[in-house]
Protein backbone atom coordinates (compact mmCIF):
# COMPACT_ATOMS: atom_id res chain seq x y z
CA UNK A 1 0.00 0.00 0.00
CA UNK A 2 1.25 3.48 -0.79
CA UNK A 3 1.50 5.71 2.20
CA UNK A 4 3.69 8.16 3.98
CA UNK A 5 6.76 6.36 5.33
CA UNK A 6 5.60 7.33 8.82
CA UNK A 7 2.17 5.83 8.12
CA UNK A 8 0.17 9.03 7.85
CA UNK A 9 -1.37 11.18 5.16
CA UNK A 10 -0.31 14.80 4.98
CA UNK A 11 -1.96 17.16 2.53
CA UNK A 12 -0.09 19.19 -0.01
CA UNK A 13 0.43 22.73 1.20
CA UNK A 14 -1.10 25.41 -1.01
CA UNK A 15 1.61 26.88 -3.23
CA UNK A 16 3.92 23.90 -2.70
CA UNK A 17 7.09 23.86 -4.75
CA UNK A 18 7.69 21.25 -7.43
CA UNK A 19 10.12 19.49 -5.07
CA UNK A 20 7.49 19.37 -2.31
CA UNK A 21 4.89 18.02 -4.72
CA UNK A 22 7.19 15.28 -5.99
CA UNK A 23 8.21 14.32 -2.47
CA UNK A 24 4.53 14.17 -1.49
CA UNK A 25 3.80 11.85 -4.41
CA UNK A 26 6.67 9.55 -3.47
CA UNK A 27 5.53 9.38 0.14
CA UNK A 28 1.77 9.16 -0.42
CA UNK A 29 0.97 7.99 -3.93
CA UNK A 30 3.58 5.33 -4.63
CA UNK A 31 1.83 2.68 -6.76
CA UNK A 32 0.76 -0.27 -4.63
CA UNK A 33 1.93 -2.78 -7.23
CA UNK A 34 5.50 -1.39 -7.25
CA UNK A 35 7.89 -2.30 -4.42
CA UNK A 36 8.78 0.80 -2.39
CA UNK A 37 12.04 2.44 -3.43
CA UNK A 38 14.72 2.92 -0.81
CA UNK A 39 16.66 5.60 -2.67
CA UNK A 40 16.73 7.78 -5.77
CA UNK A 41 18.33 5.04 -7.89
CA UNK A 42 15.45 2.66 -7.15
CA UNK A 43 12.91 5.47 -7.62
CA UNK A 44 14.30 6.32 -11.06
CA UNK A 45 14.44 2.64 -12.06
CA UNK A 46 10.82 2.05 -11.00
CA UNK A 47 9.61 5.08 -12.98
CA UNK A 48 11.64 4.05 -16.03
CA UNK A 49 10.34 0.45 -15.90
CA UNK A 50 6.74 1.55 -15.54
CA UNK A 51 6.74 4.37 -18.08
CA UNK A 52 9.50 3.54 -20.56
CA UNK A 53 10.93 7.03 -20.03
CA UNK A 54 14.64 7.07 -19.26
CA UNK A 55 14.94 9.08 -16.05
CA UNK A 56 18.17 9.18 -14.08
CA UNK A 57 18.65 8.98 -10.35
CA UNK A 58 20.37 12.37 -10.58
CA UNK A 59 17.23 13.86 -12.11
CA UNK A 60 15.12 12.36 -9.34
CA UNK A 61 17.52 13.75 -6.74
CA UNK A 62 17.50 17.21 -8.33
CA UNK A 63 13.70 17.25 -8.51
CA UNK A 64 13.28 16.05 -4.92
CA UNK A 65 15.73 18.61 -3.54
CA UNK A 66 14.57 21.56 -5.62
CA UNK A 67 17.83 21.83 -7.55
CA UNK A 68 15.84 21.40 -10.75
CA UNK A 69 12.52 23.21 -10.93
CA UNK A 70 11.93 23.26 -14.67
CA UNK A 71 12.12 19.66 -15.93
CA UNK A 72 11.31 18.58 -19.45
CA UNK A 73 7.69 17.89 -20.27
CA UNK A 74 8.49 14.22 -20.89
CA UNK A 75 9.90 13.93 -17.36
CA UNK A 76 6.75 15.47 -15.86
CA UNK A 77 4.61 13.24 -18.07
CA UNK A 78 6.48 10.15 -16.85
CA UNK A 79 6.00 11.24 -13.23
CA UNK A 80 2.31 11.95 -13.80
CA UNK A 81 1.79 8.56 -15.45
CA UNK A 82 3.74 6.68 -12.78
CA UNK A 83 1.88 8.26 -9.87
CA UNK A 84 -1.50 8.33 -11.62
CA UNK A 85 -1.99 12.09 -11.39
CA UNK A 86 -2.91 14.61 -14.08
CA UNK A 87 -0.01 16.59 -15.52
CA UNK A 88 -1.70 19.72 -14.15
CA UNK A 89 -0.85 18.53 -10.65
CA UNK A 90 2.64 19.96 -11.08
CA UNK A 91 1.24 23.43 -11.82
CA UNK A 92 3.25 26.47 -10.85
CA UNK A 93 4.61 27.41 -7.40
CA UNK A 94 2.37 29.81 -5.53
CA UNK A 95 -0.84 28.74 -7.27
CA UNK A 96 -3.56 27.01 -5.31
CA UNK A 97 -4.75 23.94 -7.18
CA UNK A 98 -7.93 21.92 -6.63
CA UNK A 99 -6.01 18.88 -7.89
CA UNK A 100 -4.05 18.99 -4.63
CA UNK A 101 -7.24 18.55 -2.61
CA UNK A 102 -8.39 15.69 -4.85
CA UNK A 103 -5.09 13.89 -4.36
CA UNK A 104 -5.17 14.44 -0.62
CA UNK A 105 -8.61 12.82 -0.51
CA UNK A 106 -7.39 9.95 -2.70
CA UNK A 107 -4.45 9.35 -0.36
CA UNK A 108 -6.79 9.50 2.64
CA UNK A 109 -9.08 6.90 1.06
CA UNK A 110 -6.05 4.63 0.63
CA UNK A 111 -5.18 5.11 4.29
CA UNK A 112 -8.74 4.17 5.31
CA UNK A 113 -8.71 1.13 3.03
CA UNK A 114 -5.37 0.07 4.51
CA UNK A 115 -6.58 0.41 8.09
CA UNK A 116 -4.20 3.24 8.98
CA UNK A 117 -7.13 5.61 9.50
CA UNK A 118 -10.19 3.95 10.96
CA UNK A 119 -13.32 4.48 8.89
CA UNK A 120 -15.46 4.78 12.02
CA UNK A 121 -13.43 7.85 13.00
CA UNK A 122 -14.30 9.52 9.70
CA UNK A 123 -17.97 8.58 10.09
CA UNK A 124 -17.98 10.02 13.62
CA UNK A 125 -16.45 13.24 12.30
CA UNK A 126 -19.29 13.65 9.82
CA UNK A 127 -21.83 13.23 12.64
CA UNK A 128 -20.34 15.96 14.82
CA UNK A 129 -22.00 19.33 15.20
CA UNK A 130 -20.33 22.20 13.31
CA UNK A 131 -18.96 23.55 16.61
CA UNK A 132 -17.47 20.21 17.66
CA UNK A 133 -16.06 19.67 14.17
CA UNK A 134 -14.37 23.08 14.38
CA UNK A 135 -12.68 22.03 17.65
CA UNK A 136 -11.47 18.78 16.04
CA UNK A 137 -10.25 20.72 12.98
CA UNK A 138 -8.21 23.05 15.18
CA UNK A 139 -6.73 20.11 17.11
CA UNK A 140 -5.71 18.34 13.88
CA UNK A 141 -4.16 21.50 12.44
CA UNK A 142 -2.22 22.12 15.67
CA UNK A 143 -1.01 18.50 15.75
CA UNK A 144 0.07 18.70 12.08
CA UNK A 145 1.96 21.93 12.73
CA UNK A 146 3.72 20.42 15.75
CA UNK A 147 4.58 17.31 13.72
CA UNK A 148 6.06 19.42 10.90
CA UNK A 149 8.17 21.37 13.42
CA UNK A 150 9.38 18.13 15.01
CA UNK A 151 10.35 16.67 11.63
CA UNK A 152 12.12 19.87 10.61
CA UNK A 153 14.09 19.86 13.87
CA UNK A 154 15.13 16.24 13.27
CA UNK A 155 16.69 17.00 9.95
Amino acid sequence: MAQDRAGAVHGIAPGATLAEKIEWLIRNMWPAEVPPARNNVETAAAIARATGEDISSTTVWKLRTGRQDNPQLRTLTALANFFGVPIGYFGFPGEADPIDDDLTFKALRREVAGGVVRSEVLRALVDLSPEARWVVDEMILAAAQADRKRKKAQG
